[in-house]
């Protein structure tokens, strides 16, 4: 029929015009329009920190406490703060009062706090001390704020408007020293990171002050290290350290502070590094208890107060704290590693750079900050200078200016009349109108008129100042040194050398003795002595429950798991208790803490991972992957994409040199090919090749080694290149095979 529109669908249901748009719409153009605002909004207004120090949220949150007056002001309650910071941040009540906990002197955070905290604000090194309600706690601006706002009135910085256009904000907070450096500071935004390590407030100004100097200066020379709020001791290694101040990337380890009370056998901890928290230290040295790998240990508890951090050990006797910590030390957070990445945003584009790229760019844009005050500075000058000078006309004739302003009949006519009398323009005609009668006298304008040659000698020398980037250093040097003078903080974090440390213990040797290895259909592992095993005439089982494999090694060795998940599990045959012949064994999936129904396929010991491993599949494939690639550095327990998930697995055959393996057909055939025909695989994951030739509803149901095959005429079935269809299983071969199919 005419006029009918063909009505679009999806799963027989009718969907509107815009759905279907948005089905059409290409997936590039999703990204371009929808994600990548998202990810530069993050980068730009969320999580990347400036070059003042401070994210938006940081920003907002101290420009609104400026705005109130809690500079030099009272403590108001928190609540009254978060609430009017709602003004600039429209992010919530929860996310702005987090900002403020964290900035706080009472949480502990910043080794220069910025904001005055009274009320319980939590601590930073404990997750379970969690701050109080926002209507609880008050705050008010630290005194270090004065160098945050200083002079942010004489258009040191950009405003902007707010997120609904009813205010004006700062872009930037005009901070007179590095606080980019001072307070640490970290954010995860989309496709990148920022993790800044604190410094030292003097030492940053020592800093800064000896590189404005001079550029070649070595920076450890005043801040040989960063600095932290919870202290520690911070283990300095010159060549790691000048990799982060050179590239603003690397890592430095920091340990935390102990003593040892004799008199209670109790090691004391008082200082954490602030990568940890006291509840995570807690929980791990518990599970180190649990498990027998610490054995020294008979008490922990948290005795933090009001005093500070404390956590007490109580030692067993006969412990040796001075061992014992340097097992926590390897074991736990108390000794832990800073990762530095200085990514920072500089003119809206977020950049690394190391120590001295940061101090330039701080330089740099302080010194704008500067100039933009000092013309402030000029302009209100001239301005005042202009009003003065029409004054100074004045005082040429007074009383004609008094006749003028009486004899004018209109008032309109007032300030056009004296521009006309005396030569003046309208601003100091203005000016001169609005002087009340009691100062119209000579005494008055002499006062006046005599600020003129003052205020012209400031103004050409702040335009001198103005025209010299010396002298403006020197403006910046004089800020940088009042501030070291008058906001003494000690260095928290003390740095040892790691030459002067003692050396790690090593580990104790594994001991090694034969064992063997007993596996179960169910799941569960025996570890036996040889002895043990050969005086056994019967092992115990779980009910229904049979052994599928019976390994002969030794107790230096490990064991590799395969599972139906395509995943694998290591195992190391020293960690597992010995067991007995009446026993069930160890429970392998609890152990080794397996997905909810995951199983085992097959169990390996790889030895000196010299070897290879053959992965046959169910659709006629096999892999050859060498032992090698399940090699770990690290102390790995599990390891995903352990082999091809294209096609069920079968089973796995380790093989130490090239050998003949035999492959069974769901359509009675058989192959033996030789495993010298497959090319080794790098990858895990490797599909392999067809051994059997591709057929439809054949698969390979079994594979043996050719030694273990029990066929009566091995040559027949063999193939002297792949892939091959195989022969039909011999007559005597038949009954033997399905036989041993079956039981299998």
């Amino acid at each position: 029929m005419a006029g009918n529109k063909r009505k679009t669908t999806r799963n027989n249901k009718e969907i509107t015009p815009v759905e279907a748009k948005a089905l059409e719409q290409p997936i590039t153009q999703t990204l371009e329009s929808n994600y990548m605002p998202y990810a530069m909004s993050v980068i730009v207004s969320r999580a990347i920190p400036e070059i003042d120090g401070f994210k938006p949220s940081h920003r907002k949150l101290l420009y609104t406490m400026y705005k109130m007056g809690l500079l030099t002001g009272q403590r108001q309650k928190s609540a009254n703060i978060v609430g009017r910071t709602m003004q600039l941040n429209p992010h919530g009540d929860a996310a702005i009062y987090e900002t403020m906990v964290r900035l706080s002197t009472g949480n502990e955070a910043l080794i220069t706090p910025f904001i005055d905290s009274k009320g319980n604000f939590g601590k930073v090194y404990s997750r379970d001390m969690s701050y109080a309600a926002s209507r609880y706690t008050e705050a008010k601006l630290a005194p270090i704020c004065n160098e945050i706002f200083r002079d942010i009135d004489k258009d040191t910085v950009d405003f902007a408007d707010s997120y609904d256009g009813t205010q004006q904000e700062p872009v930037l907070l005009p901070t007179a020293f590095p606080n980019i450096l001072v307070s640490a500071n970290s954010g995860i935004a989309v496709g990148m990171a920022s993790m800044i390590c604190g410094f030292n407030l003097n030492e940053v100004c020592d800093a800064a002050i000896n590189y404005i100097r001079d550029p070649d200066y070595d920076l450890f020379g005043s801040m040989p290290a960063p600095d932290f709020s919870t202290g520690g001791e911070i283990i300095f290694n010159r060549t790691e350290m000048e990799e982060i101040y050179r590239t603003g990337k690397g890592s430095f380890k920091i340990r935390s502070k102990w003593s040892f009370i004799k008199e209670q056998n109790i090691i004391e901890i008082y200082e954490i590094p602030y990568t940890t928290t006291t509840d995570i230290i807690i929980d791990k040295i518990s599970d180190l208890c649990k498990t027998g790998k610490i054995k020294e240990i008979s008490d922990m508890r948290d005795e933090t107060d009001l005093n500070g951090l404390r956590l007490a050990i109580e030692l067993k006797r006969g412990a040796e704290p001075d061992k014992l910590m340097q097992k926590l030390f390897k074991l736990t957070t108390l000794q832990d590693v800073f990762s530095c990445n200085f990514n920072i945003l500089v003119a809206g584009n977020p950049k690394v750079m190391g120590v001295k790229e940061i101090l330039d760019e701080w330089t740099a844009w302080r010194t704008e900050c500067i100039r933009r005050m000092i013309y402030s500075d000029i302009t209100k000058k001239n301005e005042k200078l202009h009003l003065l000078s029409g004054l100074e006309k004045i005082l040429l004739d007074i009383d004609y200016a008094i006749d003028i302003i009486k004899n004018t009949e209109l008032e309109e006519e007032v300030v056009p009349n004296l521009m006309m009398g005396f030569g003046i323009d309208e601003t100091q005609a203005e000016f001169v109108a609005n002087i009340k009668l009691r100062n119209i006298n000579r005494q008055y304008i002499v006062n006046r008129t005599s600020e003129i040659k003052s205020l012209q000698d400031e103004i050409e020398h702040l335009k001198d100042v103005l025209n010299s980037s010396r002298k403006i250093r020197g403006l910046i040097i004089d800020d940088l040194k009042r501030i070291n003078k008058k906001y003494v903080i000690p260095r928290r974090s003390d740095i040892v050398y790691s030459s002067d440390l003692p050396e790690e213990p090593l580990a104790p040797a594994v001991e090694d003795y034969p064992v063997y290895i007993i596996v179960t259909a169910e799941g569960y592992l025996k570890k036996l002595s040889v002895p043990s095993y050969r005086s056994s005439a019967e092992q115990k089982l779980k009910e229904g429950d049979s052994i599928t494999d019976v390994f002969e090694t030794s107790n230096g060795n490990e064991l590799i798991i395969f599972t139906d998940r395509n995943q694998a599990y290591k195992l190391r045959i020293n960690d597992i208790e010995d067991s007995r012949s009446a026993a069930l064994g160890l429970f392998i999936p609890a152990k080794l803490e397996f997905d909810d129904g995951e199983k085992i396929i097959s169990v390996i010991i790889p030895g000196d991972y010299s070897s290879s491993l053959l992965f046959v599949y169910e659709n006629g494939k096999v892999s050859k992957v060498p032992l090698s690639s399940y090699a770990t550095k690290s102390n790995r327990k599990k390891l995903i994409n352990a082999y091809s998930d294209k096609s069920r697995l079968i089973r796995i055959i380790p093989v130490v040199s090239d050998t003949d393996i035999v492959l069974y057909s769901s359509d009675s055939r058989a192959l033996m090919f030789n495993s010298a025909l497959l090319l080794s695989k790098t990858g895990r994951s490797s599909e392999g090749v067809y051994v059997f030739t591709k057929k439809k509803d054949r698969t390979v149901i079994d594979a043996l080694p050719a030694a273990d095959a029990g066929l009566a005429d091995l040559e027949c079935y063999k193939a002297l290149k792949i892939p091959s269809s195989g022969c039909p299983l011999n007559r005597e071969d038949l009954p033997e095979i399905q036989l041993s199919l079956i039981d299998s």
